[in-house]
């Protein structure tokens, strides 16, 4: 069977340039969706959904575990849409997943408040807040498999790339777009009704991806993944769960590719959210140059990633991403040299450097999870590797920064904490076999780490 893929016609020019705007859109509008929760939950939901007689501190804090049932919903997702996007196909999973999404946002955005509906607000803004999650734990898989299984020869990397792009493009629009309406708009409409047209707007946005998808086959390696089962149906072969395969034949990849995404999530969440929170409380700065900041880093990352993901392709994966965790882990004790200093300048320079170091992991990382597991169990194993890491990297990174604050009273800490979690990523890179020149096969690999066809 590993034959047929060299048989199977190339796709069309319109085919690929479809394939890369949905891979894409489809993560640009989930993070979209998934950023402006974690903005708003810290801007304006303490005051709108949770009771008047706590504190303020105690609304915030609400608020914000709120948006943390996103990160722990995040593998349940992946799990679930990995299963069914191993049975049922890439693409039609991946729109499922962008629409729960695109409901679960838009309902946020028509949510009454606690005045209105009282103990229930909170309520449905935590079922709201973990569809989220599960909607962004299944999109990344499908995605990143969209690109990678439709790939041309020698460039997994580069497409697959397009799938990571969508982070920072959405994590881009969402904070801009809250700094036009602050900008347009008093403090009283925004926080009366302001803050609902971003939430809104990821409608119109879902539409487009929906448009975009709609209209592609699903990829040639899950097709003939098809074949073979049907095939197998024939013959009487009982086919197997691949979710439960994974857990029990794939779980040192699963631990593996976990372990390669600990310092991208982790650090990704210290730069974006930590360092927000470092330097409005700590270091007394406005929020708005800081978020520019951020801002201006996210958008340089759109074209780091692309670049370093070319450059997998044609050294490999494991040189590229092995250079970027000892990059980033020893650029964690100037970087915050740099944002001590309190200068935009300077602290603009510290997260932009950051974010070039990350994207040598983040932007080879489609290729290479998607590498690593053969097409029967995919979609599950990339999904579930990625996932898993984000609650406990992505996840706890700003509460652990917070903490680690606090205890020592300097920022050495959060860059000791970058350097270990840098580590952890290392060693699991290292452990995996090289990547880039096998073959997207049906076949199941025999060794841990070893790309399927390999």
């Amino acid at each position: 069977m590993a034959s047929s893929s060299a048989a199977a016609p190339a796709p069309s020019p319109s085919t690929i340039r479809k394939v890369l705007m949905a891979a894409c859109a489809g993560s640009a509008i989930e993070w979209y969706d998934f950023f402006i929760y974690l903005t708003a939950a810290a801007l304006v939901f303490p005051t709108l959904f949770f009771p008047t007689d706590i504190s303020a501190t105690a609304a915030v804090l609400a608020s914000l575990s709120t948006a943390a049932v996103g990160f722990v919903a995040r593998p349940v997702g992946g799990a679930l849409f990995g299963h069914y996007g191993d049975k049922l196909g890439r693409k039609p999973t991946l729109v499922i997943a962008l629409l729960v999404m695109g409901v679960a946002t838009t309902l946020v955005g028509v949510m009454p408040t606690f005045a209105t509906i009282g103990v229930l607000a909170p309520i449905l803004l935590f079922v709201l807040r973990f569809a989220q999650g599960l909607a962004v734990g299944g999109q990344w898989g499908g995605a990143v498999l969209l690109a990678t299984e439709y790939a041309p020869p020698g460039k997994r990397g580069f497409y697959g790339s397009f799938a990571q792009v969508g982070v920072p493009i959405g994590l881009v629009l969402g904070n801009a777009f809250f700094l036009v309406l602050g900008a347009l708009m008093s403090p009283e409409a925004f926080n009366a009704w302001g803050w609902r047209i971003p939430f809104l707007a990821s409608i119109v946005l879902i539409g487009l991806a929906m448009y975009i998808q709609l209209r592609l086959e699903d990829t040639p390696a899950f097709r003939q993944l098809q074949e073979r089962q049907q095939q197998d149906t024939a013959a009487g072969v009982q086919q197997r769960s691949p979710l439960l395969e994974v857990f029990r034949d794939h779980w040192r990849q699963v631990l593996l590719a976990g372990g390669a995404f600990f310092v991208v999530n982790g650090a990704f969440y210290v730069m974006i959210t930590g360092t927000l929170d470092y330097g409005t409380r700590d270091l007394g700065l406005e929020r708005q140059p800081i978020l520019f900041a951020v801002l201006i880093s996210s958008f340089a990352q759109i074209f780091f990633l692309t670049a370093w993901a070319a450059l997998s392709d044609r050294v490999g994966r494991r040189p590229v991403y092995l250079a970027g965790a000892v990059l980033l882990g020893l650029w964690a004790f100037p970087m915050f040299w740099l944002i001590d200093t309190r200068s935009f300048v300077l602290i603009t320079v510290a997260l932009t450097v950051g974010q070039l170091f990350l994207s040598m992991m983040y932007g080879p990382q489609a290729a290479l999870f998607s590498e690593m597991f053969s097409a029967r169990v995919r979609y599950s194993g990339a999904s579930m590797g990625y996932q898993l890491a984000s609650v406990f990297a992505g996840g706890l990174a700003p509460t652990i920064m917070v903490s680690l604050l606090a205890w020592t009273g300097t920022s050495l800490s959060v860059s000791f904490y970058i350097l270990a979690m840098a580590a952890v990523t290392f060693v699991s890179v290292y452990l995996i076999t090289e990547t880039y020149e096998g073959e997207l096969t049906e076949d199941v690999a025999e060794e841990e780490g070893v790309p399927a066809g390999g």
